[in-house]
């Protein structure tokens, strides 16, 4: 680039910044802005666009259209060569712009008489925020230095939008973060929560965009990169040993010397970006590249610079992770993602969680559920939107957030969180209580858990046992496989917790969206009906054979109860029994005392295993449906698309004559069976499932009040004849039918 341009690009920038240092008012400051671009471009019109709202651009500020246009002249996203670029988020560039494909013709702009138009994304981080346009009436492309001069101005846009400057009276724009949000995502876990927003990795807000001195900015930048480098060869050096972690830090190490990186870096603080502003150019332009990037591999690459990104960032700026903030009374983590050992870090102090990415599989999600705190993941934008001591409510049930709620909102939410508190008070009337059905049948009610934090529930709860202990997550939280000793350890404090109440240890369950920190992923192109759970388990026997050993010792001659998940065929439960007949025989050959009874079952999470050979039945002492993922393997509905979950009902005809298939084979074979899941905890579905034969469900702690109490009021033969009645006409759910009968009850 030549130096009379990047003298003149300097210039620009350094107007911008005087226009910036008046006491103008957010208008007049837009107002400078876009005289200065068209005069230093020699353009006649330069035009700033804005989002109003997610799919609406606004016309707010220019100079060479109509000025009555300003505020008044709106698109949809993709609409016009503007709702293009914003779309896109990338360049447009034409000499003749009416008839370039999706112009749209504006009248009371007077755009129409000016055939030269270039326009580049406003954007913060890959958000995009608006459009920057100048145009011209000679017919001509806009040259490359002259698109990298106007990009280079339209970050610093978008960091001046962050930072407030076109907010105040006549503003173009409101105050960003002080404007009510509200966010829909995806259930992680349910559970409603009001409290006050602690982001996991705090923003770094760039308030020196636009620097005079390049040799001092470069200066800096390659302090702050060799600072960075020497991190990452630390981290190097720590995981030595551990071939999968220096794997990923390698990656790491790849990008952080970076020859073209750092480049780019330079060249944009030659052009008159301060360091900082000139690591967030190369930051958002990652993350936009990330947003069209369908390979796996490719987008973790990208993931990786952007990390290494808000390292550097936070090198140049000083706003380490330690910020000073004090952890509020009532936290909500806000992230755009989170490992387990880290959520654990934050244990119960955490009122409830929201996370821009994750997965309702994933090991947060795990960890929240073992914790019983509230989670929304998917939520789209919400590190961008939300700051530190926000006020923030989280329905977990409906999978919504509120980020600085209206009063009549936040009312509605309190009400909300009230009801539900009365409901559980009234529930503890019924907490010692049988679950027995007016019609006299005992309903077995579980908790399911993960963690020793969970065990006070049990009795809490009402619980009569845990239906599922999920031991990944101890394997999950750490950074190496964990040894025999401390399994062993871990599995008796769980059987002392509960206290001679049955406890269903399920072996490890990875693989899928559970992958070990120190295991090297597969890369598999659909990874739940991959490599995973007992087909880990059987293909890495030594695994299997330790955790097996680690409960025998734990029993110490008391009970105990295992549970083999993800089996779809009565070959895979035998290879895993013979596995504990092994480990037993082992264990009694060392000396060790031997559990005093042993029950061996299998989860039925795939449809093949309800059409094993009556043998399986015959041999396998309990089954417990693994209702989320039958459910999904059953309709054919990845649960992690919000486009096709909430498609089908659990309590879809289809779906429930399976289920009492099963419970018919069980019947004839006196085979114990159980539901466990989502589903269970959700009281209509509940009474369904102990209607069709379902003795025992396991559920999450506090949906087993809420459970209880229903099947008190309702009796299975009528609830068994309004399932088959709604059959016999042709419906495809029965929750209708079967709501109109609960409501029936409860006015009874």
């Amino acid at each position: 680039m030549p130096e009379r341009f990047e003298t003149e690009s300097r210039k620009l920038l350094g107007r911008l910044r005087d226009a910036m240092a008046g006491d103008d008012a957010g208008q007049a400051r837009l107002n400078k802005i876009t005289h200065l671009i068209a005069t230093s471009m020699g353009c006649e019109v330069c035009s700033i666009y804005l989002f109003r709202d997610q799919d609406t651009l606004e016309l707010c500020a220019t100079e060479g259209l109509n000025a009555a246009a300003v505020h008044e002249t709106r698109m949809k996203l993709g609409e016009g060569l503007v709702g293009r670029v914003a779309k896109r988020r990338k360049v447009v560039n034409t000499p003749n712009a009416p008839q370039a494909p999706g112009f749209r013709f504006m009248p009371e702009t007077g755009e129409e008489i000016y055939s030269s138009f270039l326009g580049v994304p406003v954007q913060r981080l890959g958000e995009p925020l608006g459009v920057l346009v100048v145009q011209s009436k000679t017919a001509r492309e806009f040259s490359a230095d002259e698109i990298y001069a106007l990009e280079v101005v339209a970050m610093v846009l978008a960091e001046m939008t962050e930072l407030g400057a076109f907010v105040g009276e006549g503003a173009a724009m409101s105050a960003r973060h002080s404007q009510p949000v509200m966010t829909r995502g995806t259930v992680g876990q349910e559970g409603v929560a009001e409290g006050h927003v602690w982001l996991h990795e705090p923003r770094v807000v760039v308030s020196n965009p636009i620097a005079d001195d390049p040799v001092r900015e470069t200066e800096r930048l390659t302090e702050a990169v060799d600072q960075l480098r020497l991190s990452v060869d630390q981290m190097l050096s720590m995981a030595a040993g551990d071939k999968d972690q220096q794997q990923v830090i390698e990656a790491y190490r790849m990008f952080a010397n970076s020859k073209g990186w750092m480049r780019r870096m330079t060249q944009d603080i030659q052009n008159g970006l301060s360091a900082e502003a000139a690591v967030e150019k190369e930051q958002s332009q990652a993350r936009a590249r990330m947003s069209e990037i369908t390979d796996a591999y490719l987008r973790e690459r990208l993931s990786d610079l952007d990390d290494l990104s808000n390292r550097l960032l936070r090198i140049l700026t000083g706003q380490g992770a330690d910020t000073g903030a004090e952890l509020p009374r009532d936290p909500i983590l806000v992230a755009r993602n989170i490992g387990p050992a880290e959520l654990l870090e934050y244990g119960r102090k955490l009122k409830g969680i929201v996370l821009e990415g994750g997965s309702v599989g994933s090991h947060a999600a795990i960890v929240a559920r073992a914790l019983a705190i509230p989670l929304v993941v998917h939520a789209s934008r919400i590190t961008n939107e939300a700051l530190n001591g926000d006020h923030i409510m989280v329905d977990g049930e409906q999978g919504i957030v509120h980020l600085r709620p209206e009063d009549t909102v936040a009312a509605a939410f309190r009400d909300k969180i009230a009801m539900q508190a009365a409901a559980q008070e009234r529930y503890s009337s019924i907490r010692d209580l049988p679950a027995m059905t007016r019609c006299g049948n005992t309903i077995g009610l579980h908790m399911n858990a993960g963690l020793m934090a969970d065990l006070p529930s049990l009795g809490n709860s009402g619980a009569e046992g845990v239906g599922l202990f999920r031991t990944e997550l101890q394997f999950l939280v750490r950074n190496k496989m964990p040894r025999r000793s401390e399994l062993s350890a871990l599995y008796s404090r769980v059987l002392d917790a509960a206290q001679g109440k049955r406890v269903v240890f399920r072996t490890l369950d990875i693989g899928s969206d559970k992958v070990l920190p120190y295991m090297k992923p597969n890369d598999e192109p659909n990874p739940a009906l991959g490599w995973r759970a007992i087909r880990v388990g059987l293909d890495k026997p030594g695994v299997m054979r330790m955790q097996l050993q680690a409960l025998i010792r734990a029993a110490n001659g008391r009970p105990l109860t295992v549970m083999f998940p993800f089996v779809a065929q009565f070959e895979e439960f035998r290879a895993a029994r013979a596995e504990m007949d092994k480990a037993l025989a082992r264990e009694d050959r060392l000396g060790h005392v031997l559990p005093e009874r042993i029950e061996v079952g299998a989860m039925l999470e795939t449809p093949s295993l309800a059409f094993a050979p009556q043998k399986f039945f015959e041999e396998v002492e309990f089954l417990s449906i693994g209702g989320n993922d039958l459910k999904q393997f059953f309709f054919a509905a990845d649960r992690e698309n919000e486009r096709v979950r909430r498609r089908y009902d659990t309590l879809n005809v289809s779906f429930l004559t399976f289920l009492e298939g099963i419970a018919d084979r069980c019947r004839v074979t006196d085979t114990a069976l159980s539901f466990c899941g989502e589903d269970a905890g959700r009281p209509v579905e509940a009474l369904c499932f102990a209607a069709i034969g379902f003795r025992t469900l396991s559920m999450r702690p506090a949906s087993i009040g809420p459970v209880k109490s229903l099947l008190r009021r309702c009796a299975l033969d009528e609830v068994r004849q309004v399932i088959h009645d709604a059959r016999d006409r042709g419906e495809m759910s029965v929750r209708g039918a079967v709501m109109e009968y609960v409501r029936a009850q409860h006015q009874g």
